[in-house]
């Protein structure tokens, strides 16, 4: 990871934040889907936890099925020594040639740095991993994680700031989730055979229940897709009254931004693993 400013560090989270303020409710928006318990819907539905044990993790997922949108979730992951523990967040479609839009969170030692892994998977088809480390402590905080998913473009932001764009390169042979709705899901989860270090750090027993929480769901500008029709009147070409998200694109400043965390805090980028991909790069990386 490269040496970065104090200046820009501190400028980033007061220039670039566009967060969502407005509470959703869980229980409106949401369904624990499992863990026996160890998942709470809590403050009068303005707070969910997710909880891992020795025994089981836990999981939710929202009630609506959504083709494209930009949702927006803030979380505070495992404190401590989150060494072994996943929090997956993501959206996801069904079937053998499903959708994906991942970020995972991979706990670690106490004192080093979360992983933020993300991916994109269309028509089953992923391995497009990216992976990130973050410019504070995402265990002390809340902090706003963002899919904007339009039919051009998919960007993750963390608090605003954009940290990786996948774009629709179809014309190019790229599949691209576009078809199917997906659902928003959630869970933690132990993963100690390969989640810290390759599994070399195994999950400490002695520090469980390990705990995330979820607060200020927002899917306010998303297409709901229900009985087979989308909430949205058109979903290529948007009305000036429904929004300017379904053809947002990064502007010259969030271009600026995406670079600079590229450059600084991005870790693995599967663009420029060619010992993986030795007949050559994915089509998607050498026309982006």
């Amino acid at each position: 990871m490269a040496s970065t400013t104090t200046l820009l560090v501190l400028l980033i989270p007061l220039l670039w934040i566009n967060v969502a303020c407005v509470a959703g409710n869980f229980n409106k928006d949401f369904q624990i889907t499992w863990g026996d318990g160890r998942a709470k819907i809590l403050n009068n539905a303005n707070l969910l936890t997710l909880s891992l044990d020795k025994a089981s993790g836990s999981g939710f997922q929202s009630k609506n099925e959504y083709l494209f949108g930009k949702i927006d979730m803030q979380i505070k992951l495992v404190p401590g020594n989150s060494a072994g523990t996943v929090t997956a967040y993501y959206l996801s479609s069904k079937g053998g040639a499903w959708d994906e839009i991942d970020f995972e969170f991979l706990g670690n030692l106490s004192g080093d740095p979360y992983i933020l892994h993300t991916n994109v998977f269309s028509q089953g088809k992923g391995n497009r991993e990216q992976q990130f480390y973050l410019w504070f402590d995402p265990t002390a905080d809340f902090h706003t994680y963002s899919i904007l998913w339009n039919p051009q473009r998919i960007v993750f932001s963390v608090d605003g700031t954009p940290i990786r764009e996948f774009k629709n390169m179809e014309s190019n042979g790229v599949p691209f989730p576009k078809n199917q709705p997906m659902r928003i899901y959630s869970s933690l989860w132990n993963a100690d055979d390969w989640a810290t270090r390759g599994g070399l750090v195994k999950t400490d027993w002695s520090k469980a229940p390990f705990t995330a929480s979820y607060r200020n769901f927002n899917a306010n500008n998303a297409c709901i897709w229900n009985g087979g029709k989308s909430s949205c009147k058109s979903s290529s070409k948007p009305s000036a009254s429904s929004a300017s998200w379904l053809s947002q694109q990064l502007d010259s400043t969030g271009q600026q931004r995406l670079r600079w965390v590229q450059k600084n805090y991005m870790i693995y980028n599967y663009c420029s693993d060619k010992k993986r991909f030795p007949q050559g790069l994915p089509v998607e990386c050498t026309h982006s």
